[in-house]
């Protein structure tokens, strides 16, 4: 029979390869059509579907959506549209598989910023993780190296918006449901990214018609599968699962968009991975301790 951490550990791989096909989607539309258009389309159909789930919510919809924090949501909800638009642009400038071994920073940056912003204790050896991935970031980035170009710091921005994205949410979450910030951020990312995307519109084949429709469901399926796999197993459990994506983002980057995968970017990678892993494993020996 399976255990609920097998069915969690499935479901988070499960996850992180469909945020991969996403990822590879986004690279695909986006080198050819408008980087806002492309993100446009996908916060429509992810918004159509929250509205759904609020409609069908018991409580009613608008019991459902209503927080205190709704500047918190706002600003969750502009940091994430533009860390969209951000990272997505990156794929079409440096590839899948250099942006996701930079973006791979993103959890040691959540840890960095819950010290000030939530008032967390870090540990120095949780400091010094965070340290050694950011250490292999600039391994990837080769800053002093004549290959070295803006566009690279990109997913970079992306990672450190996210990670501020998350910490909000966690921000939110402390003391209301978490329907409300899971509503918010898709609903007024669509209206945000409709004011800016639609005067970007581009004529589209039916062939890329497709493609996106496919595009907005693969992002309605991940964060689907993401809610679940929280709701069967605690987050410290399956996050080591996640570093998976960088895996898949690499085979989807190598089999269908002849991306290189340099050695330097192997090594950076691996350097940050180990300190997000350290990470996870002396927040578990702090829990247990306390």
């Amino acid at each position: 029979m399976m255990t609920r951490t097998t069915k969690g550990i499935g479901l988070m791989v499960l996850t992180v390869m469909t945020f991969a096909v996403q990822d590879g989607f986004s690279r695909l539309l986006a080198g050819n059509y408008n980087t806002l258009m492309v993100v446009m389309v996908r916060y429509w159909i992810f918004a159509a579907f929250v509205l759904m789930l609020a409609l069908r919510r018991p409580e009613g919809m608008r019991a459902a959506v209503q927080s205190k924090r709704l500047g918190a949501h706002i600003a969750r909800a502009l940091l994430l549209v533009v860390e969209v638009c951000i990272i997505v642009w990156g794929y079409t400038l440096i590839g899948l598989i250099n942006s996701h071994a930079v973006f791979a920073i993103c959890p040691l940056l959540v840890v960095a910023l819950s010290g000030p912003l939530l008032g967390e204790r870090i540990s120095l050896s949780r400091w010094a993780a965070v340290g050694m991935g950011c250490v292999g970031v600039l391994v990837i980035l080769q800053p002093g190296a004549q290959v070295f170009s803006w566009p690279a710091l990109l997913p970079l921005a992306s990672a450190v918006m996210f990670a501020l994205y998350s910490v909000l949410t966690r921000l939110t979450t402390r003391d209301e449901p978490s329907f409300p910030a899971f509503f918010w951020p898709p609903v007024i990312g669509a209206v945000v990214m409709t004011f800016v995307g639609l005067p970007q519109w581009q004529a589209v084949t039916p062939r890329d018609w497709v493609f996106l429709v496919i595009y907005g469901l693969m992002a309605v399926l991940s964060n689907f599968l993401m809610q679940r796999t929280y709701e069967t197993v605690e987050a410290n459990v399956v996050q080591p699962f996640a570093y998976l994506q960088i895996v898949f983002v690499t085979m989807i980057g190598l089999t269908f968009f002849n991306e290189v995968l340099h050695l330097h970017v192997v090594a950076g990678v691996v350097i940050v991975v180990l300190a997000g892993l350290v990470t996870l494993l002396l927040q578990r020996r702090d829990q247990v301790a306390a």
